[in-house]
C-alpha cells in the first residue's frame, strides 16, 4: 500500500503546479514493485489505492470550487472530490490487475505495460462523457524535442515512452535486487533488450523531434501572419453574474482593448464569458458592447452566452461571436463538449436532484462540433474552455479549415489552485498535433500564445489584467495525426485485448482438460 501510495504521489508530482516532469519516468516503478506477486484481484485494490492518492492530490482544485461556487458545505464538498477520485482510479485498478493476469513474465511486462496504460488513457478520454485530463504525456509540455511526436500519435505516444521507461526501469531495478516478477527471474536478454528498446525510442524521438522542429519553424518563417491580441480582464467570478458589475465588466475589457489597439491586431479576443450577459438579447448591454467595437475599428472574438428560440422552447448556448465592424459580418461559434454539472445535468431522468453547479446560466445546448469561422483568406478554430483537452475537437477543426486555433476560457473558477496550471498545460499538444498556433485568452488567466512546435511565446501571471499582442503563423498543412486521430492510441488499445483475449483462452481450455480429466 505504501509502495501504491507513493507511486501516486510521484504521478501527481511530474504534473504542474509541481511540475516535476521527470518523476514520471519511474513513478510508476513503486506500483510495479507492489503487484509483482501478487494475483489479479489483489493488484486491483493496490493499482486502485494508487490511482485514488494520484487523483486525490491531483484534483483537490475540485473541493474549493465545489465549495466557493457551488456553495455546498465543506464535508460535501470533499466526498464529491472523494467519489470523482475513486471513478478515475478503476483506471489504475484495472490496469494492475490486467497486467498481473496477462503480463506474468518479464518480457510481457516490458510490452504489455505501455499497451495497457496508453489503451486506458485512450478510454478515459471518452467513457463517461471523458476526461483526459492530465494524461501522462502531458507531463512533459515544456520538454519540446520530446512532444513532436505528438503530430504523429498525439499525446499517448508520449505517454507510452514514459511508461516504457517505467517498464524498463523496473525490469532494471528487479534483475539487480535479484527479485522476481511473477514467480519468473529476470534474465539478461530480457535484461539488455528492455534497455534498448527504451533506448532506441527515446534515441529516434529525439531525433525526429530535432528535424520536426527545424522543418516547422522554416514552414513558420514563410507563412502568412495574424496579429492576435488576447484580453484578460481578471474579473472575479463572485461578482461577475451580478447585474450591478455588468457595466464595470464591459469597461474593463474594452479599455484593456483600446490598450492594445496600439499593436495594431487584425482581431482583438475576449475570454470566456467576457459579457456576463446574454449578447443580442440583452439590448442595452450589448449595444455598449457593439459600440466600443465599432470605435476601435477591429475584428473582435468575444466571449458570451447566447440564446434562441426554437419553437416555443428557449435554447441557450455557451458561445463566441466573430464580429467584424469592417464588412459588418458576424458569425458564432457554440460550445460543443458541455461540462457535466456545470452546464448540463447528465443522466437528469434518472438523478433529478443533482443540480447544476453554474445556476446563472441555465441548460446549455451543444453546437455543432467541427465549425470553423470564415476570417481573411481562411478560418479560425475556437475551443470554449476545457474543450481544449479533447484532441479531437482541435482534429475536426482543422479538418475544416482552422488556420489558427484560439482557446476562450473562464479558470477563474480555479482560484490559484494547479488547476489553472494544468489547463494551460494541456493546450500545447493541441498546437503540437495539428502544427497550428494557437492564441488563449483566459478570464483570471492563463493567458498567451503557443506556436506550432509547442514553445510559449509569452503567458500571463494568474490574478492580473492583462492585454497580449503577438503575430501568429497561419500554417495550413494537415499532419498525420489531425487526418488519421488516435490510430496509435487504438492499437494499443487492440494489442491489450488481444493480450486480455489470448490469456481467457487459455484459462478457458485450462478449465476443459481439468473438467475432461
Amino acid at each position: 500500500m505504501l509502495l501504491a501510495a507513493a507511486s501516486g504521489l510521484l504521478l501527481t508530482g511530474s504534473f504542474p503546479k509541481i511540475g516535476l516532469d521527470w518523476l514520471s519516468w519511474f513513478a510508476l516503478v513503486p506500483l510495479l514493485a507492489a503487484i509483482a506477486n501478487l494475483s489479479a484481484k489483489e493488484s486491483f485494490r493496490i493499482g486502485f489505492i494508487a490511482g485514488l492518492i494520484h487523483y486525490l492530490t491531483l484534483l483537490y482544485w475540485v473541493v474549493p470550487v465545489m465549495r466557493t461556487y457551488g456553495y455546498l458545505p465543506w464535508y460535501l464538498s470533499i466526498a464529491i472530490l472523494f467519489l470523482f477520485a475513486a471513478v478515475l482510479a478503476l483506471f489504475p485498478a484495472v490496469f494492475s490487475m490486467a497486467l498481473s493476469a496477462i503480463g506474468r513474465t518479464p518480457f510481457r511486462c516490458l510490452l504489455i505495460v505501455p499497451l495497457l496504460w496508453v489503451a486506458l488513457e485512450h478510454i478515459r478520454s471518452f467513457v463517461f462523457t471523458g476526461f483526459p485530463w492530465a494524461l501522462l504525456g502531458h507531463a512533459l509540455y515544456l520538454r519540446h524535442h520530446m512532444i513532436q511526436i505528438a503530430d504523429l500519435f498525439g499525446a499517448y505516444g508520449v505517454s507510452f515512452l514514459i511508461v516504457l521507461s517505467n517498464s524498463a526501469i523496473f525490469l532494471v531495478i528487479t534483475h539487480i535486487r535479484q527479485k522476481r516478477w511473477h514467480n519468473a527471474s529476470v534474465s539478461k536478454p530480457v535484461l539488455f533488450g528492455a534497455t534498448a528498446v527504451f533506448a532506441a525510442g527515446l534515441l529516434l524521438t529525439w531525433i525526429y523531434g530535432a528535424w520536426r522542429i527545424q522543418s516547422i519553424d522554416h514552414l513558420m518563417a514563410a507563412s502568412p501572419t495574424a496579429r492576435v491580441a488576447v484580453i484578460q480582464g481578471n474579473i472575479d467570478q463572485a461578482i461577475k453574474w451580478d447585474p450591478a458589475h455588468q457595466v464595470a465588466a464591459i469597461k474593463t475589457h474594452q479599455r484593456l482593448s483600446l490598450s492594445a489597439k496600439s499593436e495594431n491586431p487584425d482581431l482583438i479576443v475576449w475570454p470566456e464569458s467576457a459579457t456576463p450577459f446574454y449578447m443580442f438579447y440583452d439590448k442595452r448591454p450589448t449595444e455598449m458592447v457593439i459600440a466600443g467595437i465599432e470605435h476601435a475599428d477591429i475584428d473582435f472574438l468575444i466571449g458570451s452566452p447566447s440564446v434562441a428560440r426554437q419553437g416555443k422552447s428557449v435554447i441557450y448556448y455557451n458561445s463566441a461571436y466573430l464580429i467584424s465592424p469592417a464588412t459588418e459580418n458576424l458569425s458564432k461559434y457554440d460550445k460543443t463538449h458541455l461540462v457535466p454539472y456545470g452546464e448540463y445535468v447528465p443522466f437528469e431522468r434518472w438523478l433529478p436532484f443533482l443540480g447544476k453547479l453554474v445556476a446563472q446560466v441555465g441548460d446549455f445546448r451543444p453546437g455543432k462540433p467541427g465549425k470553423t469561422l470564415p476570417w481573411k483568406e481562411g478560418a479560425i478554430g475556437i475551443q470554449i474552455c476545457y474543450e481544449v483537452i479533447f484532441p479531437g475537437l482541435s482534429r475536426a477543426l482543422v479538418k475544416n479549415d482552422a488556420a489558427l486555433l484560439i482557446n476562450i476560457t473562464n479558470d477563474a473558477w480555479f482560484g490559484t489552485t494547479s488547476g489553472p496550471y494544468q489547463h494551460f498545460s494541456m493546450t500545447i499538444f493541441r498546437a503540437v498535433e495539428n502544427r497550428r498556433a494557437l492564441a488563449r485568452a483566459a478570464n483570471t488567466g492563463i493567458s498567451g500564445f503557443i506556436d506550432p512546435v509547442g514553445r510559449i511565446l509569452t503567458s500571463t501571471p494568474l490574478l492580473e489584467e492583462a492585454a497580449l499582442t503577438r503575430p501568429l503563423p497561419m500554417l495550413r498543412l494537415i499532419t498525420f495525426y489531425t487526418r488519421f486521430g488516435d490510430l496509435f492510441a487504438l492499437a494499443c488499445l487492440a494489442g491489450a485485448l488481444f493480450g486480455i483475449l489470448l490469456e481467457l483462452g487459455k484459462y478457458a481450455l485450462k478449465l476443459k482438460r481439468g473438467n475432461n480429466s
